[in-house]
């Protein structure tokens, strides 16, 4: 059943939200209505939810806040603290750049719709946000896997790892990474642009999700949820895969050494592996939220949310908090602001 904007009542005329397409036809069959085909979509988001939304927006809008201004600070430091010029840090500023990125490509959508009656998208800017959010979401899996490999090196082959992680090496991997994730997410969302879609045009949920748009395309999309499925085991299982490798490799190599090896070396790794258990959590999380018929429409948009926020908001975090030099280094990027503005103070005094 096609549902209504927010603003339309059920007894109001069905045609009475037709200005905001251009493509519908004003015929009928059997009371339903048979457009063209759709050149907009309406994102239902958490409508149903009236004045509660507004919580939901301060603590998203905190949320997104803090994590631009948390994995900002991360690239800031990486990229001017000539000590944090190891791979490690390479690869941490190039997650940090995804995740602020990846949240941007849902998150600011999701919270303009609740602030209006009606949030819309076209549908090419549909396709490109379901686009960009797959990729980069599979690209943020990647360049951990990225960091598990750093890892295994620094920890089983110190004395060959400035050799091995060189600066080529690193492009390349990083590379590896991008294309990667644009190999296996562009396909499913190009085959579900292909689709026809005629109506309803309504996405029951926060922003274009894949498997929400497919369900509005009027055909056959047995094959596309085929498709799907096995780019998404793909994308999931290959990083799980190579990660969860690395690890038992690093296991096996630290077990044949002295007790506070073992301690240096799980330090070093249990930021990384901090995040990737959340990270792997919360999407097994929403995987089954989305196939378990208890759950409601929004509580399955709220898990997608937490996943899409979680992981970008706590890496600051983790990192920040279990790695000294990183810590060192944002106070001492800290300082050097104080000092500034306590300089342009005076300056500003001395003038006067």
């Amino acid at each position: 059943m096609e549902l209504l904007p927010p603003h339309v009542s059920p007894e109001s005329p069905r045609d009475s939200y037709l200005p905001l397409s251009s493509s519908h036809r004003s015929s009928s069959v059997n009371g339903t209505r048979e457009p063209d085909g759709v050149t907009f979509f309406i994102l239902q988001g958490l409508s149903s939810l009236g004045e509660k939304q507004m919580i939901l927006f301060v603590i998203l809008l905190l949320g997104y806040i803090g994590i631009l201004g948390g994995n900002s600070m991360i690239i800031f430091v990486t990229l001017t603290d000539p000590k944090l010029n190891s791979p490690m840090y390479f690869f941490l500023a190039n997650l940090s750049f995804v995740d602020m990125v990846y949240t941007t490509s849902s998150i600011p959508k999701m919270l303009s719709g609740f602030l209006s009656d009606v949030s819309t998208i076209s549908v090419p800017g549909c396709f490109l946000q379901m686009h960009f959010f797959i990729q980069l979401g599979v690209t943020g899996y990647a360049i951990l896997t990225v960091m598990a490999y750093d890892r295994y090196v620094a920890i089983c082959n110190p004395l060959h790892y400035t050799s091995i992680m060189t600066w080529s090496v690193q492009l390349l991997l990083i590379t590896g990474a991008w294309v990667f994730s644009t190999a296996f997410t562009l396909p499913p969302a190009i085959i579900a642009l292909l689709r026809p879609y005629c109506g309803p045009n309504v996405v029951k949920h926060g922003w274009c999700d894949l498997s929400s748009v497919r369900r509005l395309a009027c055909a056959d999309t047995s094959v596309d949820n085929f498709v799907s499925l096995s780019f998404a085991v793909v994308c999931l299982l290959t990083p799980g895969s190579l990660i969860l490798t690395s690890y038992v490799l690093i296991g096996v190599s630290l077990s044949r050494r002295a007790v506070t090896q073992r301690l240096k070396a799980f330090r070093t790794c249990s930021a990384h592996l901090t995040v990737v258990t959340i990270s792997f959590s919360s999407a097994s999380f929403v995987y089954i939220s989305y196939r378990v018929g208890n759950f409601s429409p929004e509580v399955r948009i709220i898990a997608a949310v937490l996943h899409s926020a979680l992981t970008p908001f706590l890496n600051p975090l983790i990192y920040s908090l279990r790695n000294k030099e990183l810590q060192e280094s944002i106070r001492r990027t800290m300082s050097r602001f104080r000092s500034a503005a306590v300089s342009s103070t005076k300056d500003v005094n001395t003038v006067s």
